[in-house]
């Protein structure tokens, strides 16, 4: 089975937990610490970590002020992860369509939605790709938003040459199993905004305040004060000691993802009913490779895949067909490109030969 994506770890990972684990405490202590100035130190800011992508924009928007009742500008077309994290505060995701040849959020769709409580955008970097951002950071400028980029997928992406997480306002990253970089699960805030990460250190400690200054030399708060809701979200220096292990390995990685998704590009960038992606990959550091079935067989070409040994995926089901954000918006174009979505392997441990047989067995089911 060629596997659609997977954990990839080595003896570094074991010697890193190894080693938590003998020092016997487990929970969020000083190697998170640790990990948050290494991820600091990558991005040129200040770096918060979490125990999930999720959490982190769950946070972010908490820590913008986004309350009950407020609306936040997304596109359909991205992981429940992103519309859970609006509604568990209460606010209102507003589903928008994406561009054709990016499948980042449509800014005249999302114009056509601004309300007098619309407060946010949050801009998904789909299939690592960030698309316009100077066009978005224009847009959330002219109509007073704060910005929250979902960059769960773009972990060292760049965008004009520069390191998405190292500009802007508010970039969240996921760190679970298979993306780009794991602690396991996790996930990280970057911002330069001091209120904003001073107010996510609080919230991810059930809002304890200043207890992370105690948690970073294996201590305790017992006295302390709590002034609004917060949430168990802290990392464990379990999950600290994978992910600094894995950031170490990230050059190797970035190198092959960007490698493997050329090789993909180079064999299937010119055939009739299938397109792809026109995206730099030396800008790009791709979490996953999606193509485009546009012959309306797609459900029956992946089912073949699947018999031939080739794990595919779909991402994503939009999430305004889902019940529980269903809304008046009809978003045609989304659903269009949900029928047409496949989502090829693409992993570390994969090579060139594996990438081949992708190729050839889905050109011969065209």
């Amino acid at each position: 089975m060629i596997r659609l994506s997977k954990s990839v770890i080595g003896q570094d990972e074991i010697k890193a937990i190894t080693r938590v684990l003998q020092d016997e405490f487990l929970g969020m202590g000083v190697e998170v610490q640790k990990f948050e100035e290494e991820l600091s130190t990558f991005f040129g800011r200040e770096t918060i970590c979490v125990n999930s992508g999720t959490a982190a924009l769950q946070l972010a928007l908490q820590a913008t002020d986004i309350k009950r009742g407020d609306e936040v500008l997304v596109q359909s077309l991205t992981f429940l992860a992103t519309f859970q994290a609006i509604s568990a505060i209460g606010a209102i995701p507003i589903p928008c369509e994406v561009y054709e040849n990016t499948f980042t959020i449509d800014l005249e769709d999302a114009k056509s939605k601004i309300t007098t409580k619309t407060k946010a955008i949050i801009p998904v970097h789909y299939a690592s790709n960030v698309g316009n951002l100077d066009d978005i950071y224009e847009f959330a400028n002219k109509y007073n938003l704060r910005i929250i980029e979902d960059a769960a997928h773009a972990f060292g992406t760049k965008y004009k040459n520069r390191r998405i997480g190292s500009f802007g306002d508010i970039a969240c990253f996921s760190f679970d199993g298979i993306k780009n970089i794991t602690s396991g699960e996790g996930g990280g805030v970057v911002s330069n905004d001091a209120a904003v990460i001073q107010k996510i250190k609080n919230l991810r400690l059930l809002g304890v305040e200043n207890d992370s200054d105690n948690r970073y030399q294996n201590k305790r708060s017992w006295d302390f004060d709590v002034v609004e809701q917060g949430w168990r979200f802290h990392m464990s220096n379990i999950m600290a000691a994978i992910g600094r292990s894995q950031l170490k390995k990230f050059d190797l990685f970035k190198a092959k993802r960007q490698l493997l998704a050329k090789h993909y590009v180079e064999r299937l960038g010119k055939i009739d009913g299938l397109k792809i992606f026109d995206f730099n990959y030396d800008e790009v550091v791709p979490h996953i490779f999606v193509v485009r079935i546009l012959r309306g067989d797609r459900d029956d070409i992946r089912e073949k895949l699947q018999n031939e040994g080739i794990q595919t995926g779909i991402h994503y089901k939009p999430n305004h067909l889902l019940s529980f954000y269903k809304t008046n918006y009809t978003l045609p174009l989304t659903k269009k490109y949900y029928s047409e979505i496949l989502t090829l392997p693409l992993h570390p441990d994969l090579s060139l030969e594996n990438v081949d047989d992708v190729c050839d067995t889905l050109l011969s089911k065209l």
